[in-house]
């Protein structure tokens, strides 16, 4: 049941008694925020959707009987966090008892950018002073000697890039995401022109800097001092990628050896990219406690996954929540206040309980659920997962997004965290921002435009029931403007945000050419490399055909051992692309070919300098060649 308190509050704003100004504002117990940029678009967004759907979601709570176990979020001791977070980034070599076995560790930072390393080194100063203050007897490194190669040149960026080449286009952006364009008035009639889906201009996105070296270079520069607080602006830029002559690299397009190291990186520019902006970032960590390991509701999502993979072998979505979702379209998309409108609370908790028993049994009458009723049970299923969907460890850093100083820095750190999560959350959340996307492209017929759409989803995804409700008492105005802008971001940028930014993936490269030179160096290494290099040589004489005896200089050989034409020789031009070369083998008319579509096939980058990485068709080969001259190129379909 919600407390009188929290009642006293969603009352409050729904008759009008809390409102804002234009100089501050105060909550219920009286305690004063200040206004950031988020926090002024609260004149100019209607709010009504967001408070109606914390008393849908408090009245859902209020028939439910059920008491929940509240989720205690650890405090961490002085330097645990920070221990923690060198864990995460696959750093622990740099302190503890396994302080001197760090390897990995050296070839991991000589890869790191300038303001990557000044994240790092704050974190292992940190450390070890604490370590030193705790008297610990193992040895303790000094972070100037950890770092003594890497700071031989303070004004460079270790991947090539001068700080000064991002002065000229990226500090004109900003600027122009920066400073406020004019004002409109963004009230609750619903006739009123949906403004916030109109871009305000068109900004290129620039992937292949580290974002915190921009943001470093965009802050020293005259403009960035001139630009403070660009969340006011209600109208989203046109946020672009620029083409990649190398391919563009999506979630998924990796191997997981691959997206270990992404990981992280990702972690680690987040935590500069803070830094550099002056926003605290700080991982929360869950004490554990007791879940259910079996039904639909309240359920983790890895549980859920594990049950549903014994239904439906490798579907990486929950079930229910796909069927929710194909419940809801099925009807139309275009009903008037869909999401908006709830169904009858004690409909609801009678259709959960009904699922839980005859879900799984396929006994289930769907022809009883009302499309408003499967959209609240889809919100439901959401608010009562046993951890967020956007992972207790980086709620706060997603709603800390807003705190940040312009939209593209804004966008910059959503792309990052989306890398952060967990596959299963990520995947999940993907589902959801298509879904909702689909829904405000509806938004002639259904009203529900992005605005309306982020309002009554943030309160679903930020307000998690696992915490306390005295902390959410007292941040719940703060929250509110600024969580249902982040929940525009996400639905709006969703194919940016599962994008994997070039300078990333450049990294990842450098650390798999980097450990190759140190493995070399090794003898035993070395040894078992020969040994390799003549059981492969002995093996392809076998496989050989005469024509795969010498590649000439600019041709490439394709393997595609699925299709009936196994290998083909390809002149490299400058304009081939490797959606060219797809075409070609599909063009062979012939055996499995026949059964297969051009979008479940994509050429692959094989070794050389990555593990293994999908290629979009736009990928122009000869760049890319360039790049990685050792790879070996195969055909096949991402099932396979």
């Amino acid at each position: 049941m919600p407390s009188k308190s929290y009642e006293a509050l969603l009352k409050g704003r729904r008759s009008g008694q809390y409102t804002m100004n234009h100089d501050h504002s105060k909550t219920p117990d009286g305690a004063s925020f200040d206004r950031s940029g988020s926090q002024d678009s609260l004149d100019e967004l209607s709010m009504d959707d967001y408070w109606k759907e914390l008393e849908n979601i408090h009245e859902t709570r209020g028939n439910n009987q059920e008491e929940r176990v509240a989720l205690v979020v650890k405090e961490p001791d002085e330097g645990e966090l920070e221990e923690e977070w060198l864990k995460e980034a696959g750093l622990s070599n740099l302190f503890g008892e396994s302080s001197g076995d760090s390897l990995e560790s050296v070839v991991f930072l000589s890869t790191l950018t300038r303001t990557q390393r000044a994240a790092v080194e704050k974190r292992v100063e940190t450390v070890t002073q604490t370590m030193r203050k705790k008297n610990k007897h193992h040895q303790i490194p000094d972070v100037r000697d950890i770092f003594r190669l890497q700071n031989d040149s303070k004004g460079k960026v270790c991947d090539g890039n001068e700080p000064s080449t991002v002065r000229t286009s990226e500090t004109k952006n900003e600027m122009q995401d920066g400073i406020k364009g004019p004002k409109f008035s963004l009230g609750t009639d619903e006739q009123k022109r949906p403004l916030e889906d109109m871009p305000s201009s068109d900004t290129d996105i620039n992937l292949e800097i580290s974002f915190s070296e921009q943001a470093a270079n965009f802050k020293d520069s005259s403009v960035g001092k001139m630009c403070k607080g660009g969340g006011g602006d209600t109208l989203l830029p046109n946020f672009r990628v620029p083409k990649d002559k190398t391919g563009i690299t999506k979630i998924g397009d990796l191997a997981p050896q691959d997206m270990k190291k992404v990981y992280s990186l990702a972690l680690i520019e987040l935590t500069a990219l803070y830094d550099i902006l002056g926003t605290e970032f700080k991982q929360q960590k869950a004490v554990k406690i007791k879940t259910k390991d079996c039904g639909l509701f309240g359920v983790p999502l890895s549980v859920l996954l594990e049950q549903d993979q014994k239904k439906v072998p490798g579907t990486k979505i929950p079930l229910i929540f796909q069927k929710l979702i194909a419940q809801i379209e099925e009807a139309t998309l275009e009903t008037e206040g869909l999401l908006r409108i709830p169904g009858v609370a004690t409909r609801i908790k009678s259709l959960c309980q009904e699922l839980e028993a005859k879900f799984y049994e396929g006994t289930f009458n769907w022809e009883n659920v009302k499309q408003h009723d499967a959209a609240s049970l889809l919100k439901l299923f959401i608010r009562e997962l046993p951890q967020p969907l956007l992972t207790v460890e980086y709620l706060k850093a997603f709603q800390d997004v807003q705190k940040l100083p312009t939209k593209k820095q804004q966008l910059q750190a959503l792309n990052l965290l989306v890398l952060l999560l967990p596959e299963a959350n990520r995947d999940t959340l993907k589902v959801l921002l298509e879904f909702l996307q689909r829904v405000i492209d509806h938004r002639e017929k259904n009203k529900m435009t992005l605005k309306n759409v982020a309002m009554v989803m943030a309160p679903n995804l930020f307000t998690f029931h696992g915490f306390s409700s005295k902390t959410i008492e007292q941040r719940e105005f703060v929250m509110a403007a600024g969580t249902a802008n982040v929940m525009r971001f996400m639905i709006q940028y969703q194919k940016l945000l599962w994008t994997i930014p070039k300078f990333i993936v450049n990294q990842v490269r450098k650390q798999n050419t980097e450990s190759q030179k140190k493995e070399k160096k090794d003898k035993a290494m070395k040894k078992l490399l020969k040994k390799m290099a003549y059981d492969r040589e002995k093996h392809e004489k076998q496989e050989k055909t005469p024509n795969d005896a010498d590649v000439p200089q600019g041709v490439i050989r394709v393997q595609a051992p699925h299709l009936s034409k196994v290998s083909m020789a390809i002149q490299l031009t400058e304009e081939l692309k490797a959606g060219d070369i797809v075409a070609r083998f599909l063009s062979q008319k012939s055996g499995n070919v026949q059964t297969l579509k051009k979008e479940e096939v994509f050429l692959y980058e094989i070794g050389g300098n990555i593990g293994e990485r999908c290629l979009d068709d736009d990928t122009y080969m000869k760049d890319l060649y360039q790049l990685n001259p050792n790879a070996e190129w195969v055909i096949k379909s991402k099932q396979s």
